[in-house]
């Protein structure tokens, strides 16, 4: 029952995301989503190209986001439905290693200056590299090690949710501080979950008496 409220939990709030972003920006005008309305108050930002970037991320990200709940949580793998796992998986990581590359591009002009940017780089970096290093592990038939570190992967992709979770939170503890809340969150949104997925990940490996994963 645990698992299965865990599954739901994660695949409800993905989407609930995705379709926030969706319609946010794909309906709306940017101007009046929350973030760029904040920016567009400092005379020296200038929306364009920035908001193409962003359109990018959005597109990259909830694209990962949405997709890595079907091959995490997967029924075991028949012939039938390894090509579609592996075909997911293929959009998964090159989502991701898109949207980590633009990333880095937005981390440079990220609200809160050089705190909040160096969070969202590290993030960036962090992310795909686990992605990556999945994809190393399953080509040499390391299918415990790869499913370890797409899990890994997955929490970091998930920081698009925590980050928006966690905002709300930090501004009644902060007074209404965005910007020390969007330094804060910067690093929460991706370092909790990977806080959250490492002790899993250890769990699971007591509860098997295997040898540590790494």
């Amino acid at each position: 029952m645990g698992k299965k409220l865990v599954r739901a939990t994660v695949f409800l709030l993905a989407f609930l995301f995705a379709a926030y972003a969706i319609i946010q920006f794909g309906f709306f005008s940017p101007r009046k989503a929350g973030l760029v309305s904040f920016k567009l108050r400092s005379s020296d930002f200038h929306l364009e190209p920035w908001i193409y970037i962003l359109y990018i991320h959005i597109v990259t990200g909830v694209l990962a986001l949405v997709i890595g709940p079907f091959n995490l949580f997967r029924s075991p793998l028949h012939e039938k439905t390894r090509r579609r796992h592996r075909l997911m998986g293929y959009v998964y990581v090159g989502a991701i290693t898109v949207s980590g590359l633009v990333n880095l591009y937005l981390s440079c002009f990220a609200t809160g200056g050089w705190v909040a940017g160096l969070g969202f780089a590290m993030l960036d970096i962090c992310w795909m590299l686990t992605t990556w290093y999945s994809v190393l592990l399953i080509s040499r038939n390391d299918m415990q090690g790869h499913r370890r570190w797409m899990l890994r992967s997955y929490a970091l992709t998930f920081a698009a949710v925590t980050l928006r979770l966690w905002l709300p939170i930090l501004l009644l503890l902060f007074g209404g501080d965005f910007i020390l809340a969007y330094q804060i969150v910067s690093w929460l949104c991706w370092m909790g979950n990977l806080l959250v997925i490492e002790a899993v990940i250890r769990w699971r490996f007591r509860q098997s008496k295997l040898e540590p994963w790494t």
